[in-house]
This record gives C-alpha cells, structure tokens and sequence, in this order.
C-alpha cells in the first residue's frame, strides 16, 4: 500500500481546512502516550518509530488524494495548500525499542498546527500496533528464555497489520519470520517448515517427507502430526533423517501442531535420542503464546523452536493499544484537556522525561516528566495524591526524549530491527524481574516535577467548572 497523506481521518483534513483559515501559522506540541499497558503487563515495548519517520519525511497528497477531497467539497485554496504539503516539524522521542510506561510522553510532536494534526492518525496507527505486538512479543520471549522464536502469524494477522507485526516481533525478541515480504524488506532471518496439505497431496506420508527432505535439505523441518504423531510421522520422519545422514546431511527438526505438546514432545525427544538422532530439534506450534510456553517450559517440555501465529499478532487478547495523541502548548501556550477520570487529563507544556538509574545500573522504578526548560529535577511528586513524592538526588538522570526529527528531516541515523532489538533486550535487563512477571507486576512510578504539578495544577484551576 502506498501511503500518503491522506492516510488519516477525515476530521484531521476538516480541522485543518479550518486552522488554514483561521490561524494557519500556528506552533502546537502534541504528546503522543498511552494510558495502560497491554496484557496487565508491568511494561511495554516501544516500537514503529523507524517506520514513522521515513514516511514523514517524503510525506504528501497525491493528485488522486486532492481531486477526491475536492469531491468531498474542500475549498480550492486550501486544496492548493494541500499540493504542496510536506511535514516540516520537530519530532523528539524515546529510543525505539525502549521499555516504557503509561501516561509519559513517548514521542512528542513540535510542528505547525496543520501538519502537526493530519500526522496524528498515520503516527497513532503505527506507533500503537507495532508497540502492542513487540509488548506482547517481549512477554514470550520472557516465557520462552533462550527457546528459539518463530513468528508465523500472517495468515491470522489482520490484513496488512501482519507485515508490521512480523516487524514489532523481531524487535520484541523473536528470532525469524515466516513473512517472507517482511523478511526482505527488514532484514529478519526467514524461516518455515510445511503444511498438512503438503503431505495430504501424497499417497504416503514417507514419500511425501522423502521428497520434501530432497528438495530442501538445508533446514529441513518434517511436520509429523498429520495422521498420527507417534506411530506414523516420527517413524517416518526417522527413517528421512537416517537417509539423510548417508547423504551427508541432517534434519533440523520435527514439529508438533496438534494434541498435547508437553507429553508429544518427551515422548518424541526419548525416541529421537533412541534412535541417536539427539541434533533433531523438536518444533511446537498451535495456539501458543506467554502463558502456555511458561507452561510447558515448567512441564520440562523438550521443545527447541515454538512457532507462534494469532496470539502474537493480533494482540490477543488486548487487540490494540489506547495510545492517545493530545495538544500540549500552542504558540508558546500551555493547554491541558480536563476529565471526570483524572487519568485522562493531559499534560500541559513542552516536557522532557528522565529515568531513575540507581548505583548498579538498574532502572530504580521511576520516570520523572518536568519541563523542557528545567534540567534535572530533585524531587518527583505524584500526579494526584499530595501525600506521596519522591527524593531524586540519589539517582543518575537519563533523558528518555532525544530530537529525532528536525525541520522534517531525520537527524538520527536509522537503526535495523536487529540494533532494535538488541537494544530493547539490553533496556529489559536494566528492568528488575518484579516488573516483568505476569502476576501483579510491580506498578513503574510515573511522576511529575513540583514545577510542572504546580503550572498543571493552576490551569486545571482555571479551566474547572
């Protein structure tokens, strides 16, 4: 799909056509955040950044795009604008692949207050999957320990969602795809084994194993449910491997798809070391995700590879992530949006975000928001409760927020999944293991500077009814 501006939403181009009109030079900062994390997770993994900034960065309206919204009524001088678009904006954000946490600025938006609005969509559509699927692909990983990750998901992902999803995965910590677009296009290890229609095609199951082994020696996997685990498909796929050894060759591995993977898989294992096949690795798949490989990893099961589909990339069970995008500072304005639910009131001002780093190189537990302008803070206080704050001068600072974009070009060189991802595992050891379990994770302390509570706190003041 090629991607233009017009990927977004019909109000941001109707909000627009009325800043053009009114106040067509306005400066805005938007904060892109989220509200919770996905999976009643302790922490999330950022990630869709790279793929944001190229796209800004050649970002326009087709021909196409300005006679369609021509169709829909859009007045000519503004359509005329729209020829010439292009992002022309600041961009700061946290590093891609960072560990991050609800209701802090990831990303945050300095531009024009057009531009700044009709990149809200593609940026939310993007940030938001790719964040929730390297989220929940970082949990498995964390289930899986040092088991190898296969992403086989495409056919289950939604639509295109799954090309990006192959993406998120890698940088979360799986180790190869099945996408083979996604595969090309980011540089992720390839990998895949075989259908049951693959050996239903045949008349007999060793034949079908015997040819595909011919074909595809090198990393060849033997899919051994088909008819019957134990007492067909590893027998035969046994009888491969032993040819193939004359051959000079081995077989990578077997995979099990269906019945009760933690007992297949000892069984398999036991007869595969009988038959001094040990080098064979075993393949699972079928429904898995972080609590079923956590399962079977305390079962002892002796699965090598897990080939995970749906649940990682759709996102089950959470299916999409609530980041929110709202207007921070306007002309040099500071503007705040109030709720009932005072989890949903934004933060005014232009902000930078600083890390607790405590002796050992730990992250402490604590991400402090101040103003830009401010510097290092000494003292972090909760956004609400008057009774609860936090003495920082113990703590290394490190800002989370770096200039990634400038005048809309990107002044950071880019990264490869690979750097990603070994960057985000390098940033989830600094995390201690009480905010990655899945049981009642540790809850990361967000908070905010006096400073910045207090200008906070005197607009909420002056805008409350």
């Amino acid at each position: 799909m090629n991607i233009t501006a017009a990927y977004t939403d019909l109000y941001q181009i109707t909000m627009a056509q009325v800043y053009f009109g009114t106040k067509p030079d306005g400066r805005a900062v938007f904060d892109y955040y989220f509200r919770h994390n996905p999976f009643k997770s302790g922490y999330s993994i950022f990630a869709g950044l790279e793929d944001v900034l190229e796209i800004l960065e050649t970002l326009e309206f087709s021909s196409s795009d300005i006679s369609y919204l021509k169709q829909k009524g859009f007045e000519s001088d503004f359509l005329d604008y729209l020829k010439n678009f292009c992002f022309k904006g600041n961009i700061y954000s946290s590093k891609e692949g960072d560990v991050v946490f609800p209701n802090r600025p990831i990303l945050q938006v300095e531009a024009n207050i057009i531009e700044a609005q009709i990149i809200e969509t593609l940026l939310l559509n993007i940030l938001n999957f790719q964040t929730l699927i390297a989220t929940k692909a970082s949990r498995i990983r964390f289930s899986a320990k040092d088991g190898i990750l296969l992403d086989m998901g495409l056919r289950r992902a939604h639509a295109t969602g799954g090309y990006y999803a192959s993406r998120a995965a890698a940088i979360g910590g799986f180790d190869s795809t099945s996408n083979v677009k996604a595969a090309e296009d980011y540089n992720i290890p390839s990998s895949g084994t075989m259908a049951h229609s693959f050996i239903q095609s045949y008349d007999e199951e060793l034949k079908a194993f015997r040819d595909f082994a011919k074909m595809r020696p090198e990393n060849c996997v033997l899919l051994i449910d088909t008819y019957n685990t134990l007492k067909s498909g590893l027998p035969n796929a046994i009888t491969v491997a032993k040819e193939m050894e004359i051959e000079g060759e081995r077989l990578l591995g077997v995979r099990l798809d269906s019945g009760d993977l933690a007992y297949l898989s000892k069984k398999t294992r036991a007869i595969l070391d009988d038959a001094n096949l040990g080098y064979v690795k075993i393949v699972a798949s079928n429904q898995l995700d972080e609590y079923v490989i956590k399962s079977l990893k305390e079962q002892g099961a002796p699965i090598d590879i897990f080939g995970v589909g749906t649940n990682l990339v759709t996102g089950k069970p959470d299916a999409a992530m609530d980041g929110v995008y709202k207007l921070a500072e306007y002309n040099d304005t500071p503007r705040i949006k109030l709720s009932e639910n005072i989890i949903k009131t934004s933060l005014p001002f232009k902000k930078q975000v600083y890390r607790m780093i405590d002796d050992n190189g730990m992250f402490y537990g604590a991400d402090a928001i101040a103003l830009f302008s401010e510097g290092d803070v000494d003292l972090m206080e909760h956004p609400f409760d008057t009774t609860k704050s936090l003495d920082l001068n113990s703590f290394k600072h490190e800002p989370l927020l770096e200039q990634v974009m400038k005048n809309g070009k990107r002044i950071v060189p880019s990264r490869t999944v690979t750097e990603i991802s070994k960057y985000s595992q390098s940033r989830l050891e600094q995390l201690p293991n009480e905010y990655k379990r899945f049981q009642n994770p540790h809850i990361y302390k967000i908070g905010l500077s006096s400073t910045l509570k207090k200008e906070r706190d005197t607009l909420i003041k002056k805008h409350k009814f």
